[in-house]
């Protein structure tokens, strides 16, 4: 699964802004027309075609192993920006798919084949080396312009050539998130191809709106999803745990500008309240060697690369003095075989880095949930007479 460290999946959303971007130097704009520009195209073995097979862990110690295939008839497709992941030296990523890029996409989004045609542009991003840096205090200036204009063409690219009028799901997490929030903004928001977005997927980053309100902030047109039925609209969280809200420091959970609040959808209950996380997590987080405790006692094999914990997550949004956030309720029972908690926390130097809440796992923990969304609003917008 993901060989970078806990860091990689992080250290984006707080960082990506166009409002101070400068481009550097002219480039060679990339070629989306060829196959080695894309992490994932339909009907390719790239990186979407990555085994989603899964044990599901039940609380009474059963294993049970689940299935999975995408499908190759799907009515809508699904565009994807990956979060900071590259690990090259310099400040923006080359164009070569690395393991760290083909890993992130085998987590976060392969799984959604079953329900749309998979598109994942590689682009230029700002690197996790130019971001420790920076935190080092030592900048790298990389071209967040460069970054923007590549997914831009992508998207633009994808449009002319293979959307052919399908309904089209957008899925971002933490830098990739901030992407697709800018591309919104500048291509999509009020404009006609608004009216072929099933919906926009926006993980792991700050979204604003106005308080009290779905719609306002980030987006003037594009309201937050409330119902599985309602297309058009905005899924976003970013998740802590219930029991460690944001500190004081944190980076998610908040936006500048009086009026305004960051925006949250509970997937597991967009109406509001709470509801049941199905979350898809990485097996080898409890395997080979790991220090955690295993998946279930006594300790058997798990053979697939990811975990189902059924019951054992719940989660609510929560808005306070704190911020507003996905908090994460794990149901853990001392009495039963499973195991009682989930690896996700952010961990430097053996200390949990609380500011991060569960950054690094935003996505897997409802990716069920995520899933079954997508599907649900795949049909409701295909009912409302979409081409």
């Amino acid at each position: 699964m993901l060989r970078h460290s806990a860091l990689a999946l992080g250290l984006a959303a707080l960082f990506w802004t166009l409002d101070s971007a400068t481009a550097q130097t002219s480039v060679v704009k990339n070629d989306y027309s060829k196959a080695e520009s894309w992490l994932c195209r339909p009907g390719e073995r790239d990186a979407c075609a990555a085994d989603q097979s899964t044990t599901v862990v039940s609380a009474n110690g059963t294993l049970k192993q689940e299935k999975w295939q995408a499908n190759p008839s799907a009515p809508i497709d699904c565009f994807y920006v990956y979060p900071t992941v590259s690990l090259d030296p310099t400040p923006n990523s080359d164009m070569k798919a690395g393991p760290e890029e083909l890993s992130v996409a085998a987590v976060q989004f392969t799984r959604f084949g079953s329900q749309c045609r998979t598109y994942a542009p590689l682009y230029r991003q700002v690197t996790l080396t130019a971001l420790r840096s920076g935190l080092a205090g030592r900048p790298m200036a990389p071209d967040r312009m460069l970054t923007y204009n590549d997914v831009a063409d992508a998207w633009k690219h994808y449009l002319d050539h293979d959307n052919k009028g399908r309904g089209v799901v957008l899925i971002g997490h933490s830098q990739g998130a901030g992407v697709l929030l800018e591309l919104i903004r500048r291509e999509i928001d009020g404009k006609p191809v608004q009216s072929r977005i099933v919906s926009a997927l926006l993980i792991g980053a700050n979204i604003a709106v106005k308080k009290g309100q779905d719609i306002g902030g980030a987006f003037q047109h594009m309201a937050l999803c409330r119902s599985a039925s309602q297309t058009g609209c905005i899924v976003t969280y970013v998740s802590f745990r219930g029991d460690v809200p944001p500190p004081a420091n944190s980076l998610f959970g908040r936006v500048p500008g009086d009026g305004l609040q960051a925006a949250c959808t509970n997937p597991a209950a967009l109406a509001g309240g709470s509801g049941e996380l199905q979350a898809y997590l990485s097996s080898a987080a409890r395997s080979g060697g790991s220090s955690l405790k295993p998946w279930v006692m006594p300790e058997r094999k798990i053979e697939t690369p990811f975990v189902s914990v059924p019951g054992l997550l719940t989660a609510d949004c929560v808005s306070n003095e704190r911020g507003t956030y996905l908090a994460v309720k794990v149901n853990g029972d001392p009495a039963d075989a499973r195991v009682d908690d989930i690896a996700g926390d952010v961990v430097t130097n053996g200390q949990v880095q609380t500011n991060w809440g569960l950054h690094l796992i935003d996505v897997q923990v409802a990716m069920g949930n995520l899933v079954e969304l997508v599907g649900r609003q795949a049909q409701a917008y295909l009912k409302n007479g979409a081409k």
